[in-house]
């Protein structure tokens, strides 16, 4: 019978769980048990209790005899080095891994013979979509993303007709079109915002007209930025020059600027700097979801407000914690759709030639498969 086990987070600030009741129950339909940690759900909204009545066995945080005897463990984040070296040779571990330039994972991994699938290397097809993690939770930061700035906006979202006066809507800026940025323009709007979209790739434009929001036009140059991967390719100095020239004017117009672009592995670009942040309105927010990997704006930092001549920079480096019941359904279920498939007549088997497999196993057995990407730092092509 193959065993799981579901550990309580360690990282500072973590109140995801890798597993809800849900999946518990379609882990034990598939004729697996599963151990859960004590607690390992409170942050979550999710009890002890309700574990236990999905048929898991709750176990103490310190019991490393366990640990010693599962077969498979989810997390959210990468478990200490201390929690690894009680796992058994053979052992598997799923999760976001952080794999980009993690040489002390790679080390444990490997002398510890275990196998581990990082969610942040998934291929992006459209087979992998309902396994995408990177998806669910990003989705989540460009909600509430919106939502901080609407809280920390000296005005109304909406256009308001009162009394005394008609209050005009407040104008937003999303910086990158992708998942997170497509949830902040959907939010935006629903919030009665007036958004303009800022991004590379001139493919998304009709994503983004279809949301209602305004896409900011391309400089005339001879080259299209296309995309890799799910990701904007880089583009000419000349391209970038132009763009921002464009983009500092609507800065300077703007109420507030979500800023999403970023690409696994890579330091994210810098597309607001001070000079854009001197002509931006005192009482403007600026909300930097890429701040963890070098940030989008100038002056923004992990987890920290800074008002710099009266423009907040909000870093925000982990919004997905800030709505943890959701983040965790959301992500317990991406894990369920990528491994429910690996069982196969009672047995878990590791398919190498599953494209998704193939993308995301960054070791078997303990034997290290995307060295480039753990020693360098490199990202997928």
């Amino acid at each position: 019978m193959v065993s799981f086990l579901i550990p309580f987070e360690s990282a500072l600030g973590e109140t995801r769980v890798s597993a809800t009741p849900e999946t518990v129950k379609k882990f034990l339909d598939l004729g697996c048990k599963v151990f859960f940690e004590k607690g390992a759900g409170k942050a979550a909204g999710f009890l002890d209790d309700t574990y236990m009545d999905a048929g898991a066995e709750l176990v103490e945080r310190e019991n490393d005899e366990v640990k010693k005897i599962v077969d498979i463990v989810l997390c959210v984040q990468p478990p200490n080095e201390k929690f690894l070296s009680h796992l058994k040779p053979g052992s598997f571990l799923v999760g976001l891994l952080n794999p980009y330039g993690n040489k002390l994972l790679a080390e444990t991994l490997k002398s510890k013979n275990i196998s581990a699938i990082a969610l942040e290397l998934l291929p992006r097809i459209s087979r992998a979509q309902s396994s995408d993690a990177l998806s669910s939770q990003a989705n989540i930061a460009g909600y509430k993303s919106v939502l901080l700035a609407a809280s920390a906006l000296d005005r109304y979202f909406p256009m308001l007709m009162t009394a005394a006066g008609t209050i005009q809507p407040s104008k937003i800026v999303v910086l990158g079109a992708g998942v997170a940025g497509l949830q902040a323009i959907a939010t935006a709007k629903r919030l009665g915002a007036v958004v303009y979209v800022s991004d590379i790739r001139e493919a998304v434009k009709e994503q983004v007209e279809s949301l209602g929001a305004r896409f900011i036009e391309l400089p005339k140059i001879d080259e299209t930025p296309s995309e890799s991967g799910g990701y904007a390719k880089q583009v000419s100095d000349d391209f970038i020059v132009a763009q921002r020239k464009e983009l500092a004017k609507q800065l300077s117009e703007a109420d507030v600027a979500i800023c999403t672009a970023q690409v696994p592995g890579k330091k994210a670009p810098k597309l607001i700097d001070e000079k854009m942040l001197d002509d931006m309105r005192p009482g403007s927010v600026v909300i930097d979801l890429a701040v963890l990997s070098g940030g989008n704006c100038a002056c923004s930092k992990p987890g920290e407000t800074i008002v710099r001549e009266g423009v907040k920079i909000i870093g925000a480096s982990n919004l997905p914690c800030s709505i943890p019941n959701h983040a965790s359904s959301l992500y317990s279920r991406n894990l369920l759709s990528l491994l429910q498939p690996m069982f196969k007549e009672g047995k878990f088997l590791i398919d190498n030639d599953d494209e998704l497999i193939a993308g995301s196993l960054i070791s078997k057995d303990g034997v290290i498969l995307k060295s480039e990407i753990i020693e360098n730092g490199g990202t997928r092509s």
